[in-house]
């Protein structure tokens, strides 16, 4: 579920605007079911929260280093 930074950074910014998408729509299923009570794991979320931050993270580097240029 967790992606690393060097994942990420391969990916490009179409894969990582979708998977970005995929995971928030993933984590507020599972914000809703926590908030429910009908949650499996909720463990879960954090990861999931890391993971879209980390993404966010490497498209604002990428953004800046354009920018430089």
């Amino acid at each position: 579920m967790s992606l690393k930074p060097d994942e990420i950074r391969k990916m490009t910014q179409e894969e990582r605007e979708n998977r970005l998408n995929e995971l928030r729509l993933e984590l507020m299923k599972m914000v809703m079911q926590a908030h429910v009570g009908t949650i499996d794991n909720p463990g879960k979320i954090r990861p999931l929260r890391k993971t879209i931050a980390r993404i966010m993270t490497i498209q604002t580097e990428e953004k800046r280093k354009g920018e430089k240029k």
